[in-house]
């Protein structure tokens, strides 16, 4: 396959469409490159002169396993453990107090790419709760990123703002061939359960929640699709529950209900 198989406009806006009609993400033209370096592997996996017959062959009904693997690769986004710690200090000091003893305290991450914010979730919640029960969902609409979350193994370079005091308690060392790496112990990882979930579709009942995580997802979105999403989320959130957002986000003229009580932070009344 010639190496020089570069990706033309209108190729680009062929899977600029189908990301749209797919996920509600929106391609900007400054995303061309990343989309092409993304999908460039495939392409020679498949022997295949340009990204058009890679286009044709994902949207053929037997390649199902491919559009996946599109999906994924385009979708994927960079996270790390307790990022943008405001939040997990807002839960710590003006959620968890209030929790109802005895009532399963559920939080949905509904972004959750390959784990590090559900489990940065767990741990807050396990420090936090003392006896009473909890419990974390992760989704994403990457297979390939949930696989990743369910093993509850990184490499130590991802621990970013992860306290020592937790990383003593919650994860294990690798040794030997596991060096560089820790890994999520069982029993937190087993309060932490992930699926696969599409928030431009219908949502499946995933039961409510008093605290719903939809960081670092709404920035793809433009605001037709942002107004949709959130109105899915709406039902599954507790009355007096909180929506939290990333910072570099907004909820202006998407939604009227919710009540925006801190930066980034929103509750339902």
């Amino acid at each position: 396959m010639p190496h020089n198989a570069s990706l033309d406009d209108r190729e680009f806006s062929q899977f600029q469409a189908w990301l749209h009609r797919a996920a509600g993400i929106n391609l900007s033209p400054a995303k061309k490159s990343l989309v092409a370096g993304r999908l460039f592997k495939r392409l020679k996996h498949y022997e295949l002169k340009s990204y058009g017959d890679y286009f044709k062959l994902i949207m053929t009904d037997q390649r199902k396993d491919e559009l996946q693997v599109a999906l994924d690769l385009l979708t994927t986004n960079e996270t790390y453990f307790f990022r943008e710690p405001k939040h997990f200090e807002f839960l710590r000091q003006h959620v968890l107090p209030g929790a109802a003893p005895g009532k399963v305290f559920r939080i949905w991450s509904a972004a959750s790419s390959s784990g590090e914010e559900p489990y940065s979730l767990a741990m807050t919640l396990a420090e936090a709760l003392g006896t009473t029960p909890w419990e974390v969902i992760g989704s994403d609409i990457s297979t390939q990123v949930l696989a990743k979350a369910r093993t509850g193994h990184y490499r130590m370079e991802r621990i970013g703002n992860l306290p020592q005091s937790l990383l003593t308690r919650y994860c294990l060392k690798g040794i030997g061939r596991q060096a560089g790496t820790f890994l999520i112990e069982r029993s937190l990882r087993n309060r932490v359960s992930f699926i696969q979930v599409n928030l431009n579709e219908a949502l499946p009942n995933l039961g409510e929640f008093d605290v719903i995580f939809l960081r670092n997802v709404m920035i793809y979105f433009d605001p037709h699709t942002k107004s949709q999403v959130v109105a899915r989320l709406l039902p599954l959130l507790k009355a007096g529950g909180y929506l939290i957002i990333s910072h570099s986000e907004s909820l202006n003229g998407v939604n009227d209900t919710l009540k925006l009580v801190a930066p980034s932070i929103y509750r339902k009344p």
